[in-house]
């Protein structure tokens, strides 16, 4: 566990469940994080764009992390839990136990991973269908998404899993049934997920019309028709059972849950900025994007009125901040890629054995070196010659295009260190500038962004930051808590407890802002002029694909 400060207040637990890791935070009403914890969680891969998870491991590494932040605290100080995760399906039988979500019968193994592809070719089947309700993702569903996954699993695992399949949850509600017996659902997870509408509810036609007619028939209890606005106390708060397994006194409010990017999202973007020269004072909050980059990157934006972007999931109405629409942008492989590209480097063994001897992370080493190599020029100006394409894993957004595939122009044979600090740079500067053109997609559509909140585990990392702000031309905000998504699930905590009136006054008062990174805009020709090649990249790979397709 993480240092721990000493606690003389109301207090509230957040945990994160992300791709690879659980963490929990002991979190003050002013925001501060008191105390946090982490486990790895178990993933598997048996196939090529497969990856499952067991909910089981999962529940259980919520527990450890939870008793470590605790541990010494005084319980009748806690009040509320409020949990996020990655968007993974969860399937359990009609007793709530596991059931498999492979050919192999690994009941274990009863999550689809949000990063899982496996549905593709159903994925492109629904959006052949141009139903209303894709008008909501941005025109074409992504195949991360859960109604591809269900498809998947009829069709696949018909005998074995779909007719025994008891309940489908989206993993970050799941949480909240263990925690409280209640299957209620987050308005979050369902509108931005499964197509649920906050005004409509649930299409039928469109699940008629993509072969899911069965989850109709049952008046959609297997994917919830209850649901409830994040924040919101679920049941009567946590069990006898999930007290016991969680170290917390039975009753304690559990907030119906967030994504673990949307907790990001309300863990920074309402953070009072003022004094600190910011381009959206006095602006309304409409006027900033929250930036979530871990091991995929999330674009958080909200509005007062619906805004359709292209290529751009929502206009989703209360699925964040209670009362605005979200539009939400995403690149599906970020601190994935960069992880991907340096350590599948033949100069990888020497960057581990320096950084360990100078005892700092891969990473640190990396802009060091880095910095040492520029010499007279700006640091990102040494990948002139050296271009990246940053789509390994497809494209999210804006391009929505699960078939495109990642490019590195500019390779020569050398094979050092100096190398692979490049194409580090490369990689970094590319997915900023995924980032800029995912904004300026939302700003041709009508938001008008001003300044970007960035927090995550990439967010730590200072060159990725000002290269964010280098290459989109705006400022970069990072919060005073590096840990702003367990802020954002103790926010959820905190007003399902009742202490604070509502999600807007807690994230004012809990969200912090730390250090304020400005763009160099003397650099804004020579990143124009990337951004002009980076672009140019995906026209020649569409181009090269057409010939070959064309044999």
């Amino acid at each position: 566990m993480h240092s721990k400060k000493q606690a003389s207040g109301k207090c509230y637990v957040g945990i994160d469940v992300g791709s690879a890791s659980v963490r929990a935070a002991l979190v003050d009403e002013f925001g501060t994080v008191m105390a946090h914890a982490d486990q790895p969680i178990q993933i598997w891969e048996p196939h090529p764009d497969h990856y499952e998870q067991s909910s089981a491991d999962i529940w259980a590494a919520c527990c450890s992390v939870t008793k470590k932040v605790i541990s010494g605290v005084n319980a009748s100080q806690i009040r509320g839990v409020g949990f996020d995760a990655t968007c993974s399906l969860v399937v359990v039988d009609k007793q709530f136990q596991p059931l498999a979500v492979n050919s192999e019968g690994q009941n274990c193994r009863n999550v689809i991973m949000w990063m899982d592809h496996r549905a593709a070719s159903q994925v492109e089947r629904i959006n052949a269908t141009q139903h209303r309700v894709l008008s909501y993702v941005g025109g074409v569903m992504s195949v991360e998404m859960q109604p591809p996954k269900l498809l998947w699993l009829k069709e696949n695992l018909k005998e074995s899993c779909w007719e025994k399949a008891g309940y489908f949850f989206d993993l970050p509600d799941f949480l909240s049934w263990k925690a409280t017996g209640v299957t209620a659902r987050s308005l979050c997870t369902v509108v931005c997920k499964w197509t649920y509408t906050s005004d409509g509810g649930w299409d039928d036609s469109f699940w008629k019309m993509i072969g899911l007619e069965d989850l109709v028939k049952d008046k959609y209890e297997k994917i919830g028709n209850h649901v409830l606005s994040p924040g919101e106390p679920v049941g009567k708060g946590l069990t006898p059972e999930a007290a016991k397994d969680l170290g917390l006194p039975e009753g304690i409010a559990v907030a119906a849950s967030l994504i673990d990017a949307h907790a990001g999202g309300l863990g920074v973007i309402g953070a009072d900025v003022k004094g600190h020269n910011l381009p959206c004072e006095n602006q309304p909050i409409t006027s900033r994007v929250a930036m979530i980059c871990g091991t995929s990157s999330c674009h958080m934006g909200v509005s007062e009125t619906p805004i359709f972007v292209p290529g751009v999931w929502g206009p989703y109405f209360s699925a964040m901040v209670p009362g605005l629409w979200l539009n939400e942008g995403g690149q599906s492989a970020t601190g994935k890629l960069i992880d991907h590209v340096v350590r599948g480097h033949v100069a990888f063994p020497e960057l581990q054995s320096k950084a360990a001897a100078s005892a700092q992370s891969i990473y640190t080493y990396l802009n060091s070196h880095l910095d040492l190599i520029k010499k007279s020029l700006p640091v990102g100006f040494l990948t002139v010659d050296l271009h990246v394409w940053p789509d390994f894993h497809g494209n999210r957004s804006p391009l929505t295009d699960l078939t495109l595939k990642g490019m590195v122009v500019g390779l020569t044979l050398s094979r050092g260190l100096d190398e692979l600090a490049l194409i580090y740079l490369a990689t970094i500067q590319a997915i900023a500038l995924g980032t800029r053109h995912i904004l300026e997609a939302m700003e041709a559509a009508g938001h008008h962004i001003n300044t970007l909140f960035l927090c995550g585990g990439l967010s730590k990392n200072p060159l990725f930051v000002q290269m964010h702000a280098d290459i989109t031309g705006k400022p970069v905000v990072l919060s005073k808590e590096v840990e702003s998504v367990l802020v954002g699930a103790a926010i959820l905590g905190a007003c399902a407890s009742g202490d604070f009136a509502s999600i807007q006054e807690a994230m004012a008062k809990m969200g912090k802002i730390g250090r304020v990174v400005q763009p160099n805009h003397e650099h804004k020709r020579f990143y124009d002029k990337k951004y002009e090649v980076f672009l140019k990249l995906v026209e020649h790979q569409r181009e090269y694909r057409s010939i070959m397709n064309s044999c």
